[in-house]
């Protein structure tokens, strides 16, 4: 006779309806789910594929790396995603990741490992478009960004001049040079280029 403790830790058998439900799930889902192995893409639901311009297809079985401005960028974000999984088995944060367009977008992404001694080897992910406000203290970025301070700073890191960024966002040029004034402030970087350097995380 099965005890109380062992009905309670045996999870039921998955059926068929299970299946039928998770897949649903997957492809009704607003936020961007991914399965990876070893930093490839094993999986996504369409929401994912469409978030970055493309077909669930043309991004399964290819690197993650195809998703992010630069190799820099990919490498360090693995180096701190990896520290952080062996000792917690999940790791989230706030960053900019690349269309296919070219273009960068925002993202507030967590993942969760199958096993913290091998983090990368299977590993669960949610992507959510930052439309609204960043979590503070999220690791990469200084303090909490405001929409549109991420707006002025995805223009810099595009190259743009201020006149570029001002056109393209409604303001005047002035302002644009204040936001990147405090960008520069809270990443601590003495000029433009170092604010770049240090968002992208190029040494």
């Amino acid at each position: 006779m099965a005890t109380a403790q062992s009905r309670e830790t045996t999870p039921p058998a998955a059926t068929a309806g299970d299946a039928e439900h998770a897949a649903l799930c997957a492809a009704l889902a607003p936020l961007g789910l991914c399965l990876s192995r070893e930093r490839t893409i094993a999986w996504c639901n369409p929401a994912f594929a469409r978030m970055f311009g493309y077909e669930p297809v043309e991004l399964e079985g290819t690197s993650l790396e195809r998703l992010y401005p630069s190799s820099q960028e990919f490498a360090r974000i693995g180096e701190r995603g990896l520290r952080r999984m062996q000792a917690t088995g999940e790791y989230g944060d706030e960053r900019l990741m690349r269309h296919r367009s070219g273009r960068l977008i925002w993202f507030r992404v967590h993942g969760r490992s199958a096993d913290a001694a091998a983090p990368f080897a299977l590993a669960a992910w949610t992507f959510e478009p930052l439309g609204g406000h960043p979590h503070p203290g999220a690791p990469g970025a200084p303090g909490a960004l405001t929409p549109r301070e991420r707006e002025v700073l995805t223009g810099l890191v595009r190259g743009e001049t201020s006149k570029e960024s001002a056109r393209h966002l409604g303001i005047s040029p002035r302002t644009v040079e204040k936001y990147r004034a405090r960008l520069m402030a809270k990443y601590h970087a003495p000029n433009a280029a170092a604010l770049v350097q240090k968002v992208l995380g190029v040494p």
